[in-house]
């Protein structure tokens, strides 16, 4: 699973995770999966709870979930961060991302998600001296 993507590509999601969070308190996940054989909003969700992104103090987790082999994605935030974006950001920004991904330019793609997700994050959870970082920042892979 770990192999779509070079130690170079590893470093480079996780160095834009690691950006974003400096200008939030929120926390972003990339979770990549081999394939999807679901819904996969319903398998984001999964992978959220599994990863215990709903247990931050603020409920601003968000989660990009990317399922490699069915060529699906979803994104989804928590209820803390769900309650001040616009309706339409989730799929703007799964936009966007797709941009990329049709160019096969998928680090890319998920390092500029990342971005726009901090970007937004840091309008209404501002990082904070005192943040913690209460979810790792590594990319997580696997399948249920």
């Amino acid at each position: 699973m770990k192999n779509y993507f070079s130690e170079e590509d590893k470093t480079k999601i996780m160095a834009a995770i690691q950006d974003a969070e400096l200008k939030t308190s929120g926390e972003i996940r990339v979770h990549i999966d081999k394939t999807c054989n679901e819904d996969v909003l319903d398998r984001a969700a999964w992978w959220f709870k599994k990863l215990n992104m709903h247990k931050t103090v603020a409920r601003n987790g968000v989660l990009i979930y990317i399922a490699m082999e069915s060529r699906m994605f979803a994104i989804i935030g928590d209820s803390g961060i769900n309650a001040v974006v616009p309706k339409d950001f989730w799929e703007e920004v799964k936009e966007e991302m797709l941009s990329f991904f049709k160019n096969n330019e998928f680090v890319s793609g998920i390092a500029h998600g990342v971005s726009r997700v901090g970007d937004y994050l840091k309008l209404h959870f501002p990082y904070n001296k005192d943040d913690v970082n209460e979810l790792p920042d590594d990319i997580s892979f696997g399948t249920k």
